[in-house]
């Protein structure tokens, strides 16, 4: 069996008197394709959220290869070798495609965020680097004829598939994909499947959200399902489909966080 590389254990988050997560646990394989999945308020951009130091989690443990996450800074947690892509698109709409993917390489030089995002870099050997390995991933993911292209003329597929290389030219271990397929037709999200898939096969372990359950149930290796903040199943997907507290909790519902 693979190593663990991420161990998520008693994640709690409450807002007011509401617990949006109570007292998660999971752990995610190297080189697995893990969904979460839930109903309406179910807690999972919670989670991603909280794994990501984006909002502080009132207890619990976040493990990533043996290395506490929870109290990092977002940026110290990119560093490490985890990358993220968000429900709402976040190009940069007056930069080239070329340019949005650099700004994901940046973390892995001493040039910041903003720096880059503003253009007030030296053209050293940084840049130059940053540019060359955002060329590579925008032609693995078969965008490479958009690097010209400016952010704001790009239709929502695109900007998905975009996000995406941006998220995977920092290098990561573990890329967390929140809704990838939201807005996406039908055709489009069988591209974003076949595009998770080659993330895998390429070394970078996936954790996603997804409110797709054809997508999900196609790509995933384990599906953990939460309701109401809580774990109420976990295994791989064909046993998720047939349990009987999933089709409870879905019954009706919009699949949707």
């Amino acid at each position: 069996m693979s190593r663990t590389v991420l161990q998520v254990e008693g994640l709690t988050k409450s807002f007011g008197g509401l617990k949006a997560v109570q007292d998660v646990g999971f752990e995610v394989r190297e080189g697995q394709i893990k969904a979460l999945i839930g109903p309406n308020g179910a807690g999972k951009t919670t989670i991603f959220n909280a794994i990501t130091n984006v909002l502080r989690a009132d207890a619990g443990s976040v493990l990533f290869d043996d290395r506490e996450l929870l109290g990092l800074a977002s940026h110290q947690i990119a560093k490490l070798g985890i990358a993220r892509t968000f429900q709402t698109t976040r190009l940069f709409d007056h930069m080239t495609v070329l340019e949005n993917v650099m700004v994901g390489r940046h973390i892995r030089g001493h040039t910041n965020m903003l720096t880059a995002a503003l253009r007030i870099f030296g053209a050293g050997a940084e840049e130059r680097e940053a540019r060359n390995v955002a060329m590579q991933t925008l032609e693995q993911a078969g965008l490479a004829h958009l690097a010209a292209r400016h952010g704001a003329e790009l239709p929502i597929g695109q900007r998905r598939l975009v996000e995406v290389a941006r998220a995977l030219a920092s290098g990561p271990k573990l890329l967390l994909m929140d809704e990838p397929a939201a807005g996406l037709n039908m055709r489009e999200t069988e591209q974003m499947g076949e595009i998770i898939n080659d993330i895998r096969d390429g070394g970078v372990t996936v954790l996603l959200v997804e409110h797709d359950m054809s997508l999900v149930m196609e790509i995933s290796d384990e599906i953990l399902v939460l309701d109401r903040g809580a774990v109420i199943a976990e295994g791989p997907p064909s046993e998720v489909r047939a349990d009987e507290r999933v089709l409870a909790a879905y019954l009706g519902q919009e699949v949707s966080d």
